[in-house]
């Protein structure tokens, strides 16, 4: 098999990030056959190499995509003691590939979430450099003024001084509105709303980039893409 770059695999298959990656490089956290390796640049062949992080083991995996319609009830984890994660909701012959979300839905926020092995994939789509919209479907306990439009257009200011970036606001009635956003501040759409006097009954994620949540997958199903489907429709970026 050919030789990699070993920040490559690691981006490839751990959910580090690469800024985590270059610190557990440098502070000696990685080995390569029982080697301590510091340079991101060190070819290694994911077949036969064994790779250690932090003192677990890497495995090249294949690479897996799948969609998942998210019940309410569920928190957006690859593993809890004690509650029932996403991951869990998986057909038995993904659980051995180290699936994790990417990102994540609060626990009563239902929807599209997609389920990987691909860090560097998760990476991007999460990154608010990238600007990957994520559409979501929002109930209200109050009727929405139009001027709320205006107000996510500019960037609504939350509680605490936070500005976001731009948002869409659509009206579908006086109670439901679809709202668009490109970054994933902590309940950032159910803090939109209190900054505008109105709390967030029920919260519906339809879509992330061009890629719409299948509408005949059951809440708890998910469905296995192909990975020139997904960056086609997440980061509009093929394999090729």
């Amino acid at each position: 098999m050919e030789k990699v770059r070993l920040d490559k695999f690691l981006s490839n298959n751990t959910p580090f990030s690469r800024s985590e990656i270059k610190t557990a490089l440098r502070r000696s956290n990685v080995t390569v056959n029982g080697t301590k390796v510091r340079a991101g640049d060190e070819k290694i062949n994911p077949e036969s190499d064994e790779v250690l992080i932090n003192g677990k083991a890497v495995r090249n995996f294949k690479k897996v995509y799948l969609v998942i319609n998210k019940p309410s009830g569920i928190i957006s984890a690859s593993a809890d003691k004690t509650r029932k994660t996403v991951v869990d909701l998986v057909p038995e012959e993904y659980k051995h590939l180290d699936l994790f979300p990417v990102g994540r839905l609060d626990r009563d926020t239902t929807g599209l979430l997609i389920i990987t092995n691909d860090g560097e994939f998760a990476h991007k789509v999460i990154s608010p450099n990238n600007c990957v919209e994520k559409c979501y479907r929002v109930l209200l306990d109050g009727e929405i003024p139009k001027s709320a439009i205006k107000s996510f257009e500019e960037g609504i200011i939350l509680v605490d001084g936070t500005k976001c970036r731009p948002a869409k606001l659509e009206i579908i009635n006086k109670t439901v509105a679809h709202v668009t956003i490109t970054e994933g501040k902590y309940h950032q759409v159910k803090r939109m709303f209190g900054v505008i006097g109105l709390g967030v009954v029920k919260l519906h994620r339809l879509s992330i980039g061009q890629l719409a949540l299948p509408g005949n997958l059951k809440e708890g199903e998910c469905v296995e893409l192909t990975s020139n489907e997904i960056l086609e429709k997440t980061l509009k970026l093929t394999d090729s």
